[in-house]
């Protein structure tokens, strides 16, 4: 499946933004390092990352501050290598007891389908035991990530609902950052 993958470092001018390849990237570890080649002195990096039509990811790096992560869809990103190296250490982090009101979090953008966060304890509750907590569906990981830079925790979300396109969601979060114009460049 295809990729696209993006470091924007903070500089002093706004936002440097690059593609970039994830061939050697194995652990989160790896990511990190990667973006933090990538950052003048202590300022911030962000990676994202797209599977096309699945899922997309950002990850924040201050510093030598640990990594921030969000995830759009953990179920999908799962699934996939790099996605997994995601989401593993978000559930690591997190454990299972955090996903229990994950279906509450993602309710309001289930609307479009009539879906509520009680007919998917219904679903749950069919499923055999432990089928979700590796890979919760939906969001996952830090909504607040990106609020310094002008989007909202809830605009993120919205950006991960059912229906929402990775590679656009992408593209409006770069334009929320001021840098839509150069990500478009490199893509």
């Amino acid at each position: 499946m295809a990729y696209f993958a993006a470091v924007l470092a903070r500089t002093g001018a706004g936002w440097d933004v690059s593609e970039t390849e994830l061939d050697d990237v194995e652990t989160l570890a790896d990511l990190t390092d990667l973006a933090r080649e990538a950052a003048e002195d202590e300022d911030t990096v962000l990676v994202f990352i797209e599977q096309e039509d699945a899922w997309f990811a950002v990850l924040r790096i201050d510093g030598e501050d640990d990594p921030r992560i969000f995830v759009s869809d953990a179920a999908a990103a799962a699934r996939s290598s790099y996605g997994s190296v995601l989401t593993d250490e978000l559930i690591e982090q997190d454990g299972e007891a955090d996903f229990d009101d994950l279906d509450g979090l993602v309710a309001g953008l289930d609307d479009e389908d009539g879906a509520t966060a009680e007919d998917d304890s219904d679903e749950d509750d069919e499923e055999p035991a432990g089928s979700r907590a590796a890979s919760p569906v939906g969001p996952i990981g830090d909504s607040e990530l990106l609020t310094e830079f002008g989007m909202a925790a809830a605009d993120l979300l919205e950006l991960a609902g059912e229906g929402s396109a990775p590679g656009d969601a992408l593209g409006e979060i770069a334009e929320a950052l001021g840098c839509g114009e150069v990500l478009e460049a490199v893509r």
